[in-house]
């Protein structure tokens, strides 16, 4: 039966990898020696194994084409509470049918809405940002972005405003702890 030990040491840049066969008494002397300190030249760096990238597929002349109407929506003074909302139309004029794989918000705060089935050619739809104003005042500027299989797979739709925050409530009186009540004999 063959036994086989691997041991990665690692020395400043340099790595040392020790295998053992059949000698296992020998192992751990070896191992010491592998673990000395190795005295090697910057030059000598153990370097990863470089890839080279997938070839991109060819240019689809048919390949949907993603277009907004508008890309950037300014919604101004908005007051806090309620949500302000705004859709982004587009259009597909490319000559396949567009699917929008994921459309992801920059923060929990802004929640998109986006059509989960296929966009024909030539058809249009629209893309919902909901921007959560709750407890928000202040200038806000969100984005949202969108990935498809359109010829540009990723658009950033932005959304901004300012949030004007809520006037204080007045607590309403209270009312007295105990009541008292008349006895109707």
């Amino acid at each position: 039966m063959k036994k086989l030990f691997l041991v990665l040491l690692a020395s400043g840049s340099m790595m040392t990898t020790f295998a053992q066969d059949k000698n296992v008494k020998a192992a751990p002397a070896a191992m010491k020696q592998a673990a000395a300190p190795v005295a090697a030249p910057a030059a000598q760096a153990v370097a990863a194994p470089v890839q080279a990238a997938p070839a991109q597929p060819a240019d689809n002349p048919n390949a949907p084409v993603l277009k907004f109407k508008i890309e950037k929506h300014d919604f101004g003074t908005v007051p806090e509470g309620p949500q302000a909302k705004f859709d982004f139309d587009f259009t597909n004029e490319g000559k396949e049918p567009l699917i929008l794989s994921n459309v992801q918000a920059s923060c929990g705060c802004t929640t998109p809405e986006w059509p989960k089935e296929p966009i024909l050619p030539g058809k249009t739809s629209k893309v919902t940002a909901i921007y959560n104003t709750q407890g928000r005042p202040g200038a806000f500027t969100k984005s949202i972005t969108v990935t498809s299989n359109a010829k540009t797979p990723s658009v950033v739709l932005m959304i901004n405003g300012t949030v004007e925050k809520a006037p204080a409530t007045t607590a309403p009186e209270k009312a007295p702890a105990t009541i008292s009540v008349p006895d109707h004999k």
